[in-house]
């Protein structure tokens, strides 16, 4: 991994926890993700009118990871629903690159060497313990419904990142495939949301679009930026990477929604960061 595609890859980590958290501070979830997911349908309707429109080979894979996100994103407002965003964030991305690293071994070849494999694993360590350690003494125990949401949301990240992996590298137009996948991926919230709120909907969007467009301009500049770092570096060391928005995350729960951060969740962030330094280093 180069040092300007860890340096993507880390823009795409502060991007995508600014989308989130937007997500998470807009407290009707539904209106919520109908405006970040709208939003990018329609970024992505126009691009997709400039940018080469990518090869047959990929299709499959793009479809596949349409309804992936689909369901990402209905895992997701469920987690946010039931948890707190310090909570919940973390564990949904520290699931995803102990997944992603097994996905790319057995599905692609992709075999990380012992030293990169511990920087993972340290890596994902201290992801998670950001999650669970920084409750301990708090009287903020995890939520038993938020984790396991949480989690099956880490398990839907892993699956559309390795199919996106593969999808992207035969697409010969990565903004292509980008566009396509926003534009697919992002009608089936807003097509929800006026199943459930019909007539009443455009009223309540209005006052919050401005809000929602910013989300999903995040949301496609760190996909877009994953992705292409994806067609220049394993996808193991990428998705590990990419979750050092964790600490964005937590930072953003504690300043912005007040949640607790505390000791035990510094040291979690250290762990992280020299899990990333030996990933990168030995990588």
């Amino acid at each position: 991994m180069t040092p300007l595609v860890a340096a993507a890859v880390l823009l795409a980590a502060v991007t995508h926890a600014g989308w989130n958290a937007i997500a998470h501070h807009l407290k009707d979830q539904l209106l919520s993700f109908t405006l970040i997911s709208g939003g990018g349908a329609l970024i992505g309707a126009a691009v997709a009118c400039l940018a080469p429109a990518p090869a047959a080979a990929a299709w499959p894979y793009l479809l596949l990871s349409a309804a992936l996100h689909v369901g990402y994103l209905a895992l997701l407002m469920r987690s946010f629903t039931l948890g707190d965003f310090g909570q919940t964030y973390p564990i949904a991305r520290g699931t995803a690159p102990l997944v992603v690293t097994a996905l790319a071994a057995v599905l692609l070849g992709e075999v990380p060497g012992g030293g990169q494999l511990t920087g993972v694993a340290v890596a994902c360590a201290g992801l998670l313990g950001l999650a669970l350690w920084g409750f301990r003494g708090t009287g903020h125990r995890p939520n038993g419904p938020a984790v396991a949401a949480a989690l099956a949301t880490g398990l839907a990240i892993a699956a559309y990142t390795v199919v996106d992996g593969v999808g992207v590298r035969a697409s010969d137009s990565p903004l292509g495939y980008l566009a396509w996948l926003m534009l697919l991926q992002g009608l089936a919230v807003p097509a929800y949301a006026l199943h459930r709120r019909r007539r009443a909907l455009a009223a309540q969007l209005r006052p919050h679009a401005a809000l929602g467009l910013l989300g999903a301009a995040l949301s496609i500049s760190a996909y877009a930026l994953v992705m292409w770092a994806q067609t220049r570096a394993p996808l193991a060391p990428v998705a590990a990477l990419r979750e050092s928005s964790i600490i964005v995350g937590a930072a953003i729960g504690a300043l912005f929604f007040k949640e607790n951060f505390g000791t035990p969740r510094i040291a979690a962030a250290g762990l992280m960061v020299v899990g990333i330094g030996l990933m990168l280093h030995t990588g």
